[in-house]
């Protein structure tokens, strides 16, 4: 049922209006004669349109409505003003104020109760539209949620199809997942990168790097289980990877109907991530800022996870010696910036690592 609230300070207006009203519109009618009462009233209660009078003392009709729009944000409640002046200036006020429709006395009957059904059923219409909006909102949330989760399942089977081609890596995948997201976050406390990396940024690139060595499957077995130490001819086809992974990651971006950050940020993990800030790197020699931020932020996860991890050709480094080797590297190997971050946040690091442990 609907609640209207009438405003004069006569209540023999008051009780007119309702008289009229009642004739053909159900609503339950709450009258007063003063607007700060009023005012008080629609506060504390959802109400679904307003009459009022203009000039009342203490508080006037427009000031009651500018209060009722502003202060008590309820923009959508439909307020008619009710006055003995049709002077046009007083009706420019009053739609300045927040009126949407205007009564002039002599009241007629018939013209009250028609306009006044008529916000009545606008009313009804917004809070529907209103209703129906929130629910297609929510749904579209659902839809875009069981989006993304079948996205990220999607990369992570390709992740572990990487992964099951080396028995070794184990946990490097969610390991290196996580510090990526770690660097990624402190490097956006940074003056030099704060502009350039925003919530979006690091949730692509925390998605996307699962896939950086996706260009594995590509590798055969002779080269990519070997025990032993790689020759230069068999350590060049395993650089190969790399730029496996980018091609790969590239052509599906190109069957793409609409651009798609993910995968774009994913192509370039999997093509830089070995590249060194020196331009000794590979598989382009790519020099400092050269390198995408994305590749020089995966390089470091890549190489500390590697160093803390046991090989069957090597044993793992401490916590500490992994972090006296990157801090080493710093202006050679990696980004001077990313080394400083990670050195403020390498902590985290050790937990993940014990977290996650093969």
């Amino acid at each position: 049922m609907s609640k209207i609230v009438l405003i004069d300070d006569s209540s023999v207006t008051t009780k007119m209006l309702k008289s009229m009203l009642e004739k053909d519109i159900l609503a339950e009618y709450v009258e007063f004669e003063q607007g700060t009462k009023a005012l008080e009233y629609i506060k504390k209660n959802e109400v679904d349109l307003i009459l009022t009078d203009i000039n009342m003392p203490v508080m006037t009709g427009l000031e009651l409505a500018i209060s009722v729009k502003k202060d008590l944000n309820k923009k959508e409640v439909p307020i008619i003003f009710i006055t003995g002046n049709s002077d046009n200036e007083d009706q420019r006020e009053g739609f300045e104020a927040g009126g949407v429709d205007y009564i002039v006395k002599p009241f007629d009957g018939y013209v009250v109760q028609s306009r006044v059904k008529t916000h009545l059923d606008l009313r009804k219409a917004n809070l529907q539209l209103k209703e129906t909006n929130r629910y297609l909102e929510d749904e579209v949330k659902k839809r875009t949620a069981e989006l993304y989760e079948a996205q990220d399942l999607a990369m992570q089977a390709l992740a572990n199809l990487a992964e099951t081609r080396d028995k070794d890596t184990g946990g490097h995948i969610r390991r290196t997942q996580l510090y990526v997201k770690l660097l990624a976050e402190q490097l956006a406390k940074t003056q030099k990168y704060q502009d350039e990396i925003n919530p979006d940024v690091i949730e692509h690139m925390y998605k996307s790097a699962p896939l950086h060595d996706i260009g594995k499957v590509g590798i055969s077995d002779a080269i990519l289980l070997k025990p032993g130490k790689l020759t230069e001819d068999e350590y060049d086809l395993m650089k190969a990877h790399t730029t496996l992974g980018q091609s790969t990651i590239n052509r599906s971006l190109m069957n793409a109907k609409n651009e798609n950050s993910f995968l774009s940020y994913a192509a370039e993990i999997a093509g830089s991530h070995h590249e060194k800030w020196d331009g000794s790197g590979y598989p382009k020699g790519l020099k400092e800022e050269q390198i995408p931020l994305s590749g020089r932020i995966m390089a470091l996860a890549d190489v500390y996870d590697a160093l803390t991890s046991k090989r069957c050709y090597k044993e793992a480094f401490n916590h500490e010696g992994a972090c006296k080797i990157i801090e080493e590297s710093k202006g050679t190997h990696f980004d001077p910036t990313i080394v400083d971050c990670f050195l403020e946040i390498h902590a985290s690091f050790d937990k993940i690592a014990l977290q996650y442990i093969d």
